[in-house]
């Protein structure tokens, strides 16, 4: 039966050989069911909520792209969508997590759609190709920069003359202000490199230096070993939290998880943005630019390991820029990865994206469907971890961060850089993702120059309408944002 569903022999392999390419990448992989309820809690969603809707979340989205199209990937909420999620959507944008479940769900809704009718592949193509590798890259460095920060390696010096306002407030110097809930300053904000005197960036010191020793030396599992091993050693240093109420914790992960389970789709949550024609465009904008940086990152993932694996043979890439059915692996694929997005926001987490630990597994020989079947099964089991979240401390979490994040820098050597009609464009969309704590900023800033040189130059060939009409909404959400 098994034989005959996932076609084994076809793809040269066996039962066994699946199985151990599943474990491999659960294995390589299960970090993300304490580092997504640790970034997203920050927004004032339940830790122990997330973390049953993360793991639900992947248990499906990995069943679709295993019994669907047949592939040895896993899906689970994306690091890059978690930051945005958090750090663009929530603390830059102003919404609640309610709200940004609903963009979640709308993202994965609009991705069905566009994906069904052959949208998506048009998309894909009216982008210049350095500007998808700019994009790639700079979501690694605003994950890497968000890593510094939570890992307390930075601190930010400033002076009084620098601030803007207090609790969203004009501020004067002199001013008596009892409380400080938020604070916003100018450029002359000076970012200085932490003293490391105290405790918590200490442990994130040592769990960085743990993670970095175990991803050069290649040890299978070296995110989810280093979290183990920087929490431990965090119980000595009172950084960890040592108390573990194993019935409580259950309790708490079921009842959480139904404060926000089908938020999305709540009064409060999808609904309750459509208020105003600018908050339209925004949400407009927010989406696609989720949905854009979700597309890249699944392809990227892909092509980047199924070619040399022959998963994807070149057959079935030129199917997928050129077919109009569904007859390529990789079209029914990103369709797994759409609908796995929408479940993501009924669940209750950001925007899934199919895993580059998958790799693990494939390397393993992992070829066909039934990898990530044994991959959810992992995921599923995970459930009797519950009591550990609230154990682990962010010290634990944020090296994987800075890990990932740097592991995207390879993207920047596919650019042309001595080409300043490519590198000025380039730069922006990478900077401005990392220095504005904003992906969709850097999607349309990189968008914005690259019509304007292309333009100035004559070359408007090479601007595609879509190009167009994405930059000119970008250009419409600015201006509406400069007159707010």
């Amino acid at each position: 039966m098994l034989e005959r569903f996932f076609k084994l022999s076809e793809n040269n392999t066996t039962v066994k050989t699946e199985v151990v390419a599943g474990l491999t990448t659960f294995v390589a992989m299960a970090y993300i069911i304490f580092l997504n309820p640790a970034v997203l809690s920050l927004t004032g969603m339940p830790s122990q909520g997330v973390f049953l809707a993360t793991i639900l979340t992947a248990v499906t989205g990995t069943l679709i792209i295993g019994l669907f199209a047949n592939l040895p990937y896993a899906l689970a909420p994306s690091i890059g969508m978690q930051a945005m999620f958090t750090y663009t959507i929530v603390f830059g944008l102003g919404y609640t997590w309610k709200q940004a479940l609903g963009m979640v769900f709308l993202v994965g809704l609009v991705d069905v759609v566009i994906t069904l009718t052959k949208v998506r592949s048009l998309i894909v193509k009216a982008i210049p190709e350095q500007l998808k590798h700019a994009i790639a890259a700079g979501i690694g460095l605003f994950i890497a920069y968000i890593g510094l920060k939570n890992a307390g390696f930075l601190d930010f010096i400033i002076d009084p003359s620098n601030i803007i306002s207090i609790n969203n407030q004009p501020y004067t110097p002199g001013a008596g202000v009892k409380s400080i809930e938020s604070m916003m300053a100018n450029g002359g904000v000076t970012p200085a490199v932490s003293t490391f005197q105290s405790a918590p960036v200490l442990l994130a010191l040592i769990g960085f230096i743990v993670l970095v020793l175990l991803v050069v030396s290649n040890v299978p599992g070296a995110f989810l070993i280093s979290v183990i091993v920087t929490t431990l050693i965090g119980i000595p240093m009172g950084v960890t939290n040592t108390h573990i109420d194993a019935l409580g914790s259950f309790s708490a992960t079921f009842h959480d998880f139904g404060d926000i389970f089908g938020q999305a789709l709540g009064k409060d949550g999808l609904w309750s943005m459509f208020t105003t024609p600018k908050s339209i465009l925004v949400v407009i904008l927010t989406v696609f630019s989720m949905g854009l940086s979700g597309l890249f990152d699944a392809i990227g993932t892909f092509i980047g390991t199924g070619m040399t694996t022959g998963i994807f043979s070149k057959a079935d890439q030129k199917e997928f820029y050129e077919g109009k059915g569904f007859k390529s692996k990789m079209d029914r694929g990103l369709v797994a990865d759409t609908f796995a997005t929408m479940f993501a926001g009924i669940f209750g987490t950001s925007n899934t994206t199919t895993f580059i630990e998958s790799t693990a597994g494939i390397k393993a020989g992992g070829r066909t469907g039934l990898t990530s079947v044994v991959i959810a099964a992992g995921f599923l089991l995970s459930i009797v971890a519950a009591p550990l979240v609230g154990v682990i401390p962010s010290a634990a979490t944020a090296p994987i961060l800075i890990i990932v994040g740097i592991s995207m820098m390879n993207e920047f050597k596919a650019i042309d850089w001595d080409d300043l009609e490519v590198a000025i464009p380039a730069f922006f969309t990478s900077a401005f993702m990392a220095f504005s704590y904003s992906i969709s900023y850097g999607i349309a800033a990189g968008f914005i120059f690259y019509v304007l040189i292309k333009s100035v130059k004559g070359k408007f060939s090479q601007i595609s309408p879509i190009l167009w009409v994405i930059t000119i909404l970008f250009l419409l959400n600015f201006i509406s944002i400069a007159l707010h």
